[in-house]
């Protein structure tokens, strides 16, 4: 099962830039939270400085009762064991085929033998679907293929924290849903807490239980997925409708002229797209962590945006979902039926 993760007042500056100030959030444990943010806003570096590659200026990372940032070496290397981390690239080493690149972890932080370190592999091999190409190179296999290598080598030490950083980066869409999917089962399957740094819009939309978004050196929000996909924030507008018109520019944001020109032309980042079902895992189960549909937006008051929770069959899960859990309950252990995709 995943643990917590409470920051709170995390500042990150390289000399004189800031990169983000008075960060707080928490990462519920066992849930999927997605961080957005344009490119150049810090999500890499909020990572690494999760997990302890990056020392912030001030602020505290609670991972249970231990502060990362004032650890002492020993115990933010054994903290650190809590964590499994896919890089934006997959980080596989080119000159190892996948299975040694995925033991790696094991036969350097563990005194496993060999036979327990190949079940484990396999296990987790066969988890992510490469079964059958363990003996390939990297350099021989597709980037999806890489990217679940990579998730593979991050699960060998069942960690109870999974970070991804931007692990849609560079796959087609129809390799990142499949990826999406993966995710979303090994949550269901694992319970761990996941952190996803991403651009992809579908997919901050559909996987995902918190969602929060870096933009001016700050977060923006974070919470409920439905509370970000129904906000009426300027900057959340923008990015969720791919939008130029908005605070968001060519560099990190646009200056006070242009914004102004904009207000007097009248121009608008657009109204909220609709919100989509979640992703179900692919068993049908519903994951623990997993809200009814619109339960936020009832509770605060808030009316969805026209068309959401319809998916693409025309099913709309606000009104489906009671029924779908109550026919989940006695065929517990057979197969159950498909939930929204």
């Amino acid at each position: 099962m995943g643990v917590e993760i409470r920051v709170e007042g995390l500042t990150k500056a390289f000399g004189r830039q800031v990169i983000w100030q008075d960060v707080s959030l928490t990462l519920p444990a066992g849930e999927i939270s997605v961080l957005l943010g344009p490119s150049g806003t810090g999500k890499s570096v909020f990572l690494k400085t999760l997990v302890g590659l990056l020392k912030p200026e001030r602020g505290h990372v609670w991972v249970g009762d231990r502060d990362l940032p004032h650890l002492s070496e020993n115990l933010l290397y054994e903290t650190r064991k809590l964590f499994g981390v896919l890089f934006q690239d997959g980080a596989l080493f080119g000159s190892m085929n996948l299975f040694d690149n995925i033991s790696f972890p094991l036969r350097e932080h563990t005194k496993k033998g060999e036979s327990e370190v190949k079940r484990i592999v396999m296990e987790k091999i066969d988890m992510v679907g490469l079964i059958g190409a363990e003996t390939k190179l990297p350099g021989e296999i597709s980037g999806g293929m890489r990217k679940r290598a990579g998730l593979a080598r991050a699960l060998v030490l069942d960690p109870e924290i999974i970070l991804c950083d931007e692990p849609d980066s560079g796959l087609d869409p129809v390799r990142t849903a499949l990826l999406n999917q993966l995710i979303v089962d090994l949550n269901a399957q694992i319970g761990a807490t996941f952190l996803i740094v991403t651009h992809d819009i579908n997919t901050a939309r559909t996987v995902p239980d918190n969602i929060g978004m870096l933009f001016r050196r700050e977060l923006v929000m974070f919470g409920s997925r439905e509370m970000l996909l129904s906000s009426e924030e300027a900057v959340v507008r923008q990015f969720l409708n791919a939008r130029k018109v908005g605070p968001i520019g060519m560099s990190e944001e646009k200056d006070v002229s242009e914004l102004e020109a904009e207000a007097k032309l009248g121009h608008d980042p657009g109204g909220l797209p609709p919100i989509p079902p979640q992703l179900m895992p692919s068993d049908g189960r519903v994951r623990p962590a997993q809200h009814p549909p619109g339960e936020w937006l009832r509770q605060h008051g808030v009316q969805a945006p026209p068309g959401s929770f319809v998916d693409e069959l025309g099913r709309n899960w606000l009104e489906e979902w009671p029924r779908y859990v109550a026919s989940m309950a006695p065929v517990a252990g057979g197969p159950p039926p498909g939930g929204p995709r």
